[in-house]
């Protein structure tokens, strides 16, 4: 059996890709973009574990909270989305953001009255990041209100990976 490759998620994600011959390694970013009143954090790197050509990895993220203090039945939608991973070095090499998969999963934490629902509940809702797409939404909250998730990414890793290091970002924004 080929090595098993590590993948590593974060404000910028990488994941890492297992070939027969070599290891492969990646490194993604994760960025949060925020509206005034709502504040956003996103977690620093993620370890997304290995896979081989053809298989998938599916790894957690970490938490994100997006916290409210603006006013009295604010309501504010979570978006996310995704670059292609490209291969650090040669040869070039890249897995298309359509092959990445996300779901944001249930509220993890939550702090005031609110009405939250998630993008995708389970893994069977998960939604490729070939596009944005919602993470989660608030509405109906009183002030000063948080919500926290743990969403996965699931990568899809085609029969032409090369080992080596990938890297990609994911963007978490809210408004």
């Amino acid at each position: 059996m080929p090595p098993v490759l590590p993948f590593t998620a974060s404000a910028v994600l990488a994941l890492g890709l297992v070939v027969p011959t070599a290891p492969l390694t990646a490194s993604p970013h994760l960025v949060a973009l925020k509206l005034a009143g709502l504040d956003i954090t996103v977690p620093a790197s993620v370890n997304l574990g290995g896979a081989q050509m053809n298989g998938t990895i599916s790894a957690q993220l970490g938490t994100v909270t997006v916290a409210d203090s603006r006013s009295v039945l604010a309501s504010w939608v979570a978006t996310v989305s995704a670059t292609d991973f490209a291969r650090v070095g040669t040869p070039a090499v890249v897995i298309d953001k359509a092959r990445v998969s996300y779901w944001s999963g249930p509220v993890t934490a939550s702090v005031g009255v609110a009405v939250r629902t998630p993008g995708q509940a389970t893994a069977a809702a998960a939604q490729s990041l070939s596009s944005p797409r919602t993470a989660f939404t608030k509405q109906l909250g009183v002030l000063g209100t948080s919500t926290s998730w743990n969403p996965t990414l699931i990568v899809s890793v085609p029969n032409f990976a090369v080992a080596g290091t990938y890297t990609g970002t994911v963007t978490h924004s809210v408004v």
